[in-house]
């Protein structure tokens, strides 16, 4: 394919004698600078071990050139765990003839032999396995793009800035326009053109990459979606879910899955997961999955009408936000006869495919009796955790034994897809699905391999620190031994390979969920938790601490974003994309900010955000203000009001569809949440941490939930007591005062 600029992909030569002026070293030489004639560029080294090293750092690479006696099934050993298909070819020599073993020779792209053809003609044997390499790596619809895209074609369509022209006319558009580069406006295409073929169809190359995304993850067929996994939720539910159908869905959902229920009428009713000492929302119990356990989940719902027994789709998220692993596989067995659909929102889980650790613990792992149990759906955040723009996503069906029309089902698809879809989004779906079938197993161990080397680190460095008379340190939420094996001294490639190492036994003090059922969860290794001191194993809030909500606004100070941050823990996300030089970077924060708490410097130095003189901070060093929120939080006994606010749930007056709409019509109003008692929320209130809904639409303020209005009303107070370090809060409204003090309120139904 000419389009490609193929001196970005080089050859990489690997022999003793690139360098030496010797007849071979000339020949290979003269061999390289026709290879350049031809638009490649040209790398050369003498040893196995920086072949290996380029090899390992250079995935641009699209053909090797290797010696004799550069060690070569050593080499090609190293080659082919790195790239199954990559063209190897040997230097020949008579003189000096090495037999393979078989299963080494067929490994081999051929033979070279400098000494006797021409630079020439090598150089063209090299040109062609390499740009023949280089072609079968374009996925379906990224490849189509290209080759559009360098038709050089006048365009008379839409989007209007025709290529990026319009861009270059203004010159707040010039900046735009000069700061993405070219490429990204000329491949801004309309679906005017029938080339790419069709994603509200499927048809055409789309199609072909949907197909191919569908065999790579192990579903039957896959929708990609170009507006994130929300938008992929609202399908789902709207192609399977009409108004009055019962809905089984775990409270611990993403807001978007209850969005879901009210777009398409649906009534829920909710499995209640578990938490921990440390505010972590863990599993839902494998029983509450049981035949019985769902029949008394309906039938004492207040809203649910008739007698139904069973739901229409059943909800769970799988893994959860702190990285817990459901057994798929003994769920939905368990659930065969109490629903029609499943949907596991797998938004951070869309690797699972790709390693044996999470084999039977994700929704399109194949059994051969899958046609008994329930179609399963899974939606997957592509852009999240693997390699894709922002709000690239994918929906990934497995046909059950309930009937699933795709005809119709693609209505719904419709329903939420633009008709001018972005189509460098749906290319980056396209090409994070080559991505995976090339080396998706080795990315993903090479990400799991830096997640439990920085928890061993940090295990580590935590011992060290404790030892110390007062000393502390942050460590990760994980098992403390293993049959009796320090964490941070069992075997890294046991930790990767041995999923017991990772199960949630029942009772075990470092999960702190209880008694779960034997192998129903298991922790996630690439999603680390860790854990700020304040909260001992047990559960008790100790004398002093560090809330988390400090430690990750220090971290962002510093370039360092976290995904979620609870009262004493935050995640960090090992992905595909993590580097050695990230998660050090990530300690080294660490210990910049446990330098800076122990010499208590002032807080105006530490933040430099938070002006000197502040509100509530003046002359005070970093350490009298963690203190000071810690002291807080244990005066209110956050986790105790946690606990109560999510082992029950509020009661439900209405179904949310009916609430949402009488808020469409405003029939709501503002509330101040210091007088809940009694109102109807109209909305959800979700606080962040630790994200769960405390309220959705239809449900009721009362006696029953009085602690939960409490906490509201907590949150009001720390807000004002804390500024820079406010809580996140969907479904609250926030209005300032006169005095400047922030107030918070909640729509609910007009009475």
């Amino acid at each position: 394919m000419e389009i490609l600029e193929y001196k970005d992909s080089p050859i990489l030569v690997v022999d003793s004698e690139v360098n030496e002026d010797s007849v071979r070293g000339k020949a290979i030489r003269a061999t390289g600078e026709k290879v350049r004639d031809l638009g490649f560029s040209f790398v050369m080294v003498n040893t196995p071990e920086d072949g290996e090293l380029v090899l390992s750092s250079n995935f641009g690479i699209s053909c090797i050139v290797l010696g004799q006696e550069m060690s070569p099934i050593r080499m090609i050993k190293a080659v082919r765990k790195i790239n199954k298909t990559i063209p190897i070819f040997l230097i020949g020599d008579k003189l000096k003839v090495v037999n393979l073993p078989d299963e080494m020779v067929k490994e081999l792209t051929g033979y070279i032999w400098p000494m006797e053809d021409t630079p020439d003609f090598i150089a063209g044997r090299v040109e062609m396995a390499a740009k023949d390499y280089i072609g079968s790596m374009l996925p379906p619809f990224f490849g189509a793009l290209l080759d559009y895209t360098y038709q050089w074609k006048y365009a008379w369509h839409t989007p209007g800035h025709m290529g990026g022209i319009a861009f270059r006319k203004s010159p707040p558009g010039r900046l735009f326009y000069d700061f993405l580069g070219e490429n990204v406006f000329r491949a801004d295409l309309s679906v005017s053109v029938p080339e790419l073929g069709s994603l509200l169809e499927h048809s055409g190359v789309v199609g072909e990459a949907e197909r191919q995304a569908a065999k790579t993850f192990g579903a039957d067929y896959t929708y990609f979606v170009t507006n994130g996994t929300s938008t992929s939720n609202h399908v789902v539910f709207n192609g399977t879910v009409t108004r009055g159908d019962v809905v089984l869905a775990d409270r611990n959902c993403h807001k978007s899955a209850m969005q879901g229920i009210i777009l398409s009428g649906g009534i829920p009713t909710y499995f209640v997961p578990t938490r921990n000492q440390y505010g972590i929302i863990g599993p839902i119990h494998n029983k509450s999955f049981e035949k019985k356990a769902v029949e008394k989940m309906i039938k004492d719902s207040p809203i649910i009408k008739g007698n139904p027994t069973k739901g229409r789709i059943t909800m769970v998220t799988n893994s959860t936000y702190d990285g817990v692993c459901y057994n798929v596989q003994s769920i939905k067995k368990k659930m065969k006869d109490s629903t029609d659909f499943f949907l596991f929102d797998e938004a951070w889980y869309g690797y699972a495919q790709f390693h044996p650790l999470y084999t039977g613990r994700f929704a399109m792992h194949r059994e051969a009796d899958d046609s008994k149990f329930p179609t399963l759906f899974a939606t997957q955040s592509t852009h999240k955790v693997l390699a894709a723009f922002s709000q690239a996503s994918m929906i990934h069906v497995k046909d059950g034994k309930t009937p699933l029309n795709e005809d119709c089902f693609n209505e719904a698809y419709m329903m939420h897809t633009s008709t001018s879809p972005q189509y460098e989004i749906i290319a980056s779906l396209d090409v994070a699905t080559k991505m995976m079938m090339v080396n998706g197993e080795q990315l993903l161990a090479e990400a799991m391999d830096e997640a439990v080397e920085f928890r061993k680190r940090i295990t580590e460095l935590y011992k060290t620190a404790i030892k110390k008379k007062g000393g502390w340190g942050f460590r990760a939420w994980q098992p403390n031994t293993l049959k009796g094996i320090p964490f941070e001294k069992v075997p890294t490639k046991k930790l990767l390979n041995d999923p017991s190492c990772w199960m949630l036994e029942p009772n075990a003090k470092w999960h702190g969920f209880g008694d779960i059922e034997k192998n129903h969860a298991m922790l996630d290794p690439i999603k680390v938790t860790i854990l700020t001191p304040g909260i001992s194993e047990s559960g008790k809030i100790e004398e002093t601490g560090i809330p988390a909500a400090i430690i990750s606004r220090f971290l962002c100070d510093h370039g360092i974003v976290v995904e979620k941050t609870g009262y004493y823990s935050f995640l960090v996300l090992f992905t595909i994309g993590v580097t050695k030089g990230k998660s050090a970077t990530l300690l080294n924060a660490l210990a910049k900010f446990k330098q800076q708490y122990d010499a208590n410097l002032p807080v105006h130095i530490v933040f430099p955000h938070i002006k000197e003189g502040s509100t509530g901070y003046a002359n005070k060093g970093i350490r009298d203000v963690c203190n000071k929120v810690h002291k807080y939080l244990k005066s209110v006994k956050i986790y105790d009001r946690l606990e109560e606010v999510f082992s029950k749930l509020p009661e439900a007056a209405m179904p949310p569809v009916d609430a949402y709409n009488k808020m469409v019509k405003g029939k709501v109003e503002k509330v101040s949440v210091h007088k809940l008692n009694g109102r109807i929320a109209a909305t959800m209130v979700v606080p962040y941490p630790p994200g769960i809904p405390v309220m959705m639409p239809g449900e009721k303020f009362s006696p029953n939930t009085k602690t939960m209005q409490e906490l509201l009303a907590m949150y009001e107070d720390f807000d004002n007591t804390f500024p820079s370090f406010e809580h996140e809060i969907h479904g609250i409204i926030v209005d300032e005062g006169k005095d400047g003090r922030k107030n918070y309120s909640v729509y609910c139904l007009k009475e």
